[in-house]
């Protein structure tokens, strides 16, 4: 569940259309200024609230959310479970100060793809938001680890969905170790582009947005063993 800088294919040629959400209008200027300096990447509005961010998600429909978690009035945590609630299929990418345990699982339970501090370097937020948008997972070894391990704690055991297919659950649990797609369709025998459809299934059956989801989703329900997870 690391961040990927791997190319997507699925992205190739298209442009990722993006809202970013902080109460700081200086942060949002420099980000909005990093961001528009790709080509793959356009800043389509902004919201300085969890209100508004709901508001402007609603009406924008972005690909991904930048997410601040400290916000007047509702904050981050509130603004993504309102959002996610409403376009199951759309990436929220933390951007925060704060690097607490708490925030960090309440955001991922509120069904964020990614957490990332903002003392990140340039080419780790734009591989996060590249990797986000293409239902990848964007969160550090270190992060991913804990959340998996506090997740797995409260895991209780239920029968596979049937709606799952054995190589689709198969591709869940390698999933949950960190394995990119193209690492996935090398243990697998198949291609990367078989492992992308079998995971745009695996979201479309469970109705999450992304791996993240996905692998959280499998771990509290205890189809996935934790001591599998490298």
């Amino acid at each position: 569940m690391d961040i990927s800088t791997e190319a997507q294919p699925a992205l190739r040629g298209r442009t990722i259309s993006l809202l970013l959400v902080d109460d700081h209008p200086v942060v949002r200027k420099g980000t909005r200024e990093l961001l528009e300096g790709e080509s793959d990447l356009r800043v389509v509005g902004e919201a300085d609230s969890g209100q508004s961010a709901v508001l402007r998600a609603r009406e924008l429909r972005p690909d991904v959310i930048l997410m601040d978690v400290s916000m007047p009035g509702m904050n981050g945590i509130e603004a993504t479970k309102l959002i996610k609630a409403e376009r199951p299929g759309v990436g929220v990418l933390v951007l925060t100060s704060y690097d607490d345990d708490a925030y960090v699982f309440a955001l991922l339970e509120a069904g964020a793809a990614g957490y990332l501090l903002k003392n990140a370097g340039e080419e780790e937020l734009l591989g996060a938001v590249r990797a986000v948008a293409a239902g990848e997972s964007a969160l550090t070894p270190a992060v991913a680890r804990k959340v998996l391990t506090r997740f797995s704690a409260q895991s209780s055991p239920s029968p596979v969905d049937e709606s799952l297919s054995p190589r689709e659950l198969e591709v869940l649990r390698i999933a949950a170790t960190g394995r990119t797609n193209k690492e996935i369709a090398r243990d697998l025998d198949i291609s990367p582009r078989t492992v992308q459809v079998h995971l745009a299934n695996i979201f479309s059956k469970l109705d999450v947005g992304s791996r993240t989801e996905a692998v959280l989703y499998g771990i509290k329900r205890g189809w996935i063993d934790i001591g599998t997870v490298e």
